[in-house]
């Protein structure tokens, strides 16, 4: 009862001329609980295929409109992975036998006892579903690399996932653009990581870091007496990333000669090394990155157009992090994790303050910027929390000012007292908003107030405890 439950969920369509034969199977398996379409010829196959997915197709070899086989490529072509069991008469075996080098999943011969076809039907079902239960774990381990190599689930950075995941698998040149920290590098790892080449190498080459002369010997390499100092052959860039991925990042910066040469590898994977008379082939996916808009560079004549489309066959461009400020809790406290660990600290969280400083700065730097700013504020924080005292001026420009070298930074807070209150109040208020601004830390109101801890405790008093002595107490007497 449980296997046509589940059978319910399986339907399969039914293709052979012979009405006895296709109105006995379609008994057969409606008993099993499966669903099912019956037809008489090619044509209404292919209609029916068109109109709804069938994971299994049983037909009868020879059909009055179109034989099996060209069914079968029909077939295929219109769902990739539909399976197909051809019935068959004995003088026909060996054109099962071709079908099934094709793509057919099995074939079962004429005559044939119901017991058998439908022990052959429910085999293929399983082999169907174990495909696509491998296919799921695939998707799911793949989903599971890429966040950790893409941290952010904004609409930007979800499509920006879907796009890798659709490129991946192809060999078409990828063009990533974006603002400097945006994460270009890693949008290229994780392409090279989801598809097919990620058994092979991923070569880094940086344009705008090599002068002329030594980026052209780096991308195609040199042979022995090339120029002066060449004392051997080397392998390019090219040579290495053969079977690979080859990333040329900063591609705008990439002197005219240069491009000149890159458009004959992209055109036909032919170059020669510098020296060298033989024709080299590297089969290579090449992805490449800037930072500069390329259609400026067109207008300028610094980069050739024809090169341009050559590159940018699928564009990928990564959003600025003020565009995505949703994406800054994730992402900060990914690296607070990692900077932890590395530097062996127990930082294990952001203050509110803290974190409203992180949201509210525009980061010119992006991403790299909050990657710097967070392992900065896990080696200056004392405590398990990272406050606002820790982050860089820049990030919280009311509250710090720069002070002479060798000075710290210290917040400024704007206190206004009436004509003759006391000092007792000045100095009880001034503590108070002291506290308030280190969220209660009493030993970070003490340093920036340039006065002992000792004497907050006593302006407190017995009725004002400290809130970090609170917070303190109940952890040791948690303890």
């Amino acid at each position: 009862m449980a296997e046509e439950t589940d059978n319910k969920s399986f339907p399969i369509l039914v293709v052979d001329d012979d009405e006895g034969l296709r109105r006995a199977l379609e008994r057969v398996l409606h008993q099993a609980g499966f669903p099912v379409t019956a037809v008489g010829q090619a044509s209404e196959a292919v209609n029916a295929l068109r109109q709804q997915s069938y994971p299994l197709v049983v037909s009868d070899i020879v059909l009055p409109d179109l034989d099996g086989i060209a069914l079968l490529r029909e077939l295929k072509f219109i769902q990739p992975d539909v399976e197909i069991i051809l019935i068959t008469a004995y003088g026909t075996v060996a054109s099962a036998v071709e079908a099934m080098k094709l793509g057919a999943q099995d074939y079962i011969t004429k005559p044939f006892s119901h017991a058998d076809f439908l022990a052959r039907v429910r085999r293929t079902r399983e082999q169907i579903e174990l495909r696509r239960e491998n296919r799921a774990l695939r998707q799911q381990l793949s989903d599971q690399h890429l966040n950790r190599l893409l941290i952010g689930s904004s609409p930007a950075m979800r499509e920006v996932k879907k796009l890798i995941r659709q490129v991946a698998p192809s060999c078409a040149p990828v063009l990533i653009s974006g603002e400097s920290g945006t994460g270009k590098e890693i949008v290229a790892e994780a392409i090279h990581a989801e598809g097919p080449r990620a058994r092979g190498p991923l070569i880094k080459v940086n344009c705008a870091a090599l002068p002329e002369s030594l980026l052209e010997a780096e991308l195609f390499g040199y042979e022995r007496g090339a120029f002066t100092g060449a004392v051997g052959r080397k392998e390019g860039r090219f040579d290495l990333a053969n079977g690979g991925t080859l990333f040329l990042d900063e591609i705008a910066e990439a002197p005219p000669p240069i491009q000149i040469k890159l458009l004959r590898v992209l055109q036909d994977g032919k170059y020669e090394r510098l020296g060298g008379k033989e024709t080299l082939y590297s089969d290579v996916h090449i992805i490449s990155a800037t930072n500069r808009k390329l259609e400026e560079a067109l207008k300028d004549k610094t980069f050739r157009e024809d090169l341009y489309y050559r590159l940018n066959v699928i564009p990928i461009h990564l959003p600025p992090l003020r565009e995505r400020k949703e994406e800054i809790p994730e992402l900060a406290t990914h690296f607070l994790q990692r900077y932890s660990a590395k530097n062996r600290r127990q930082v294990l969280q952001f203050s509110p303050a803290a974190m409203n400083c992180l949201l509210a700065y525009e980061w010119p730097g992006n991403v790299r910027e909050l990657e710097n700013v967070v392992e900065r504020s896990v080696i200056l924080t004392e405590g398990e929390t990272v406050e606002p005292l820790s982050l860089p001026p820049a990030l919280n420009p009311s509250r710090f000012e720069a002070r002479p070298a060798g000075d710290e930074l210290h917040p400024l807070i704007s206190l206004t007292f009436p004509v003759g209150t006391s000092l007792e109040e000045i100095e009880n208020r001034t503590i108070k908003a002291m506290l308030e601004h280190t969220g209660g830390n009493r030993f970070a109101a003490a340093r920036l107030l340039r006065i002992n801890a000792r004497t907050i405790c006593r302006h407190l008093g017995p009725k004002q405890p400290s809130p970090f002595l609170d917070r303190t107490a109940a952890k040791t007497n948690g303890n």
